[in-house]
């Protein structure tokens, strides 16, 4: 009787965890996307690509994916775990910050006798993850297992900003992305990427952030992650203790920049030094813990906040303890002169007489920036009053107006007329409703480029027409669609 008994529960049991994988995995959706790439050295031209991803169904009728999913799409179908037909999406929200986006399917039958995933927790080293998703190799769903291997900041690929990561050494890819790790039947992760170069080695968004995301997003507008205007370094060095009158074994960050722009020059100085962050202490090589002996970069608390939110530090100034509430009011993107990548918007350039012009963007730069020295140092510099954006003379259109010119490409000007822009609408503004007969443009060497602005209008028709360029401008381009 009791063995009968002991095997009733154990079918019973092994159905139950039957059914709990059949709801989960019905919750898992393919994610199909047409994307059109611009092309950044040609900015009116753009291709058109079909790429796949993977995604989970969450609370509110929302797919969680990945941004990079999704990025620069004209469509967007999703299809169900154990389904052939696909369902019209569109983009609800998306943070190329996070790399995370929601997707929203109108038709409700797609959301028939679906149970959402919940979010966990951020896991445990050596925890046990599942990764479910659609990677290349077939169209059914995979799921593969791996461990957690660490937890830490790392580089996200798709904005190239630093964020808490999960690195998993399960099987991930092409495909995956977008996709959940699960463990204890809930979200720990979102699947970003894996090292192609390297074995097992593959990284999650952590919930952390993702509620950061879904947070941000409950007053209906996306502010983003706050960055921490000022630049720092680490006080590993004894003799750097030294001078700044630390102990041998304090630690903390010294501040070598306040950024101006950032809205933190009231409360910090060149020279403090950064104790602790929201009673966090911070180490010498500028960590602090998140949990007991695992330690990450100590902007995890700054990050953990959201716009607008005050962040409380401990800082040391002439050797005196100062205790201050500063305001979190910029994302990185707000500070850098050379923005963050572009998604989802076509390049903005202008054309006159065939000299094309573009503000320098991330997009362009990292393509370029190695065999353009000249641009490297406005990829770390910060926005000014007096100058936000970079104007490049892109490329010249050879004619007959251009001859002598058609080597100059990435070239930076510095000067129009004399005279300093502030961005790109500036420069445009000054470029072509300038009324001297012709166009001055310096770089920082001084060398020049004159256009004759009265035959460069008159000929700008033939020179679009002969390169096949529909619009003098990606003004006019806007204005008709």
């Amino acid at each position: 009787m009791r063995l009968t008994v002991l095997i009733l529960l154990f079918f019973s049991l092994l159905e139950a965890t039957t059914h709990r994988e059949e709801q989960l995995r019905s919750a898992i959706v393919k994610v199909y996307t047409v994307v059109k790439n611009p092309n950044y050295s040609i900015p009116w031209s753009s291709s058109i690509q079909q790429v796949s991803g993977s995604g989970a169904i969450i609370e509110g009728d929302r797919i969680l994916t990945n941004a990079h999913v999704v990025a620069n799409h004209t469509f967007i179908e999703v299809q169900r775990y154990g389904e052939r037909r696909r369902y019209i999406a569109h983009v609800e929200a998306v943070s190329h910050q996070l790399d995370l986006a929601l997707l929203k399917v109108e038709d409700p039958a797609f959301y028939q006798g679906i149970t959402p995933l919940k979010l966990g927790e951020l896991p445990q080293i050596e925890q046990k993850v599942s990764v479910y998703g659609f990677p290349m190799g077939g169209d059914t769903l995979s799921v593969t297992a791996g461990v957690v291997s660490r937890i830490e900041h790392q580089r996200y690929v798709h904005s190239g900003e630093s964020f808490l990561a999960i690195q998993i050494d399960a099987a991930v890819n092409p495909g995956n992305s977008g996709g959940p790790a699960i463990s204890g039947g809930k979200i720990v992760g979102v699947v970003m990427e894996g090292i192609s170069k390297a074995q097992s080695i593959s990284y999650l968004v952590p919930t952390v952030m993702i509620r950061h995301f879904l947070k941000d997003l409950e007053d209906g507008k996306l502010d983003g992650v706050p960055a921490f205007a000022v630049l720092v370094q680490g006080t590993e060095n004894p003799t750097l203790k030294s001078y700044y009158g630390l102990t041998p074994h304090q630690g903390g960050v010294l501040i070598d920049r306040v950024i101006p722009t950032g809205g933190l020059a009231k409360f910090l100085k060149k020279g403090d030094i950064i104790d602790s962050v929201d009673g966090h202490p911070i180490q010498e090589d500028a960590t602090a813990a998140f949990r007991t002996h695992e330690y990450t970069n100590f902007e995890y608390y700054v990050q953990k906040h959201q716009m607008g939110e005050k962040v409380s530090l401990e800082i040391i100034r002439g050797g005196r303890k100062l205790s201050l509430q500063v305001p979190l009011i910029k994302k990185a993107d707000d500070l850098l002169l050379i923005h963050t990548y572009r998604y989802d918007q076509m390049p903005r350039y202008t054309i006159l007489g065939g000299y094309v012009f573009a503000p320098l963007t991330r997009n362009l730069a990292v393509r370029v920036a190695r065999s353009h020295i000249d641009l490297i140092p406005f990829v770390d510099d910060f926005v000014s009053k007096k100058r936000r954006e970079v104007v490049l003379l892109l490329r010249v259109l050879p004619s007959a107006l251009s001859r002598g010119d058609y080597a100059l490409s990435y070239w930076p000007v510095e000067k129009i007329d004399g005279k300093h822009y502030v961005d790109f609408d500036d420069f445009s503004q000054k470029l072509l409703q300038g009324t001297s007969p012709k166009v001055l443009l310096e770089n920082k060497m001084g060398q020049q480029v004159v256009i004759d602005r009265k035959l460069a209008l008159e000929k700008q028709k033939e020179i679009l027409q002969r390169y096949n360029i529909e619009y003098a401008s990606s003004t006019q381009r806007d204005k008709k669609r």
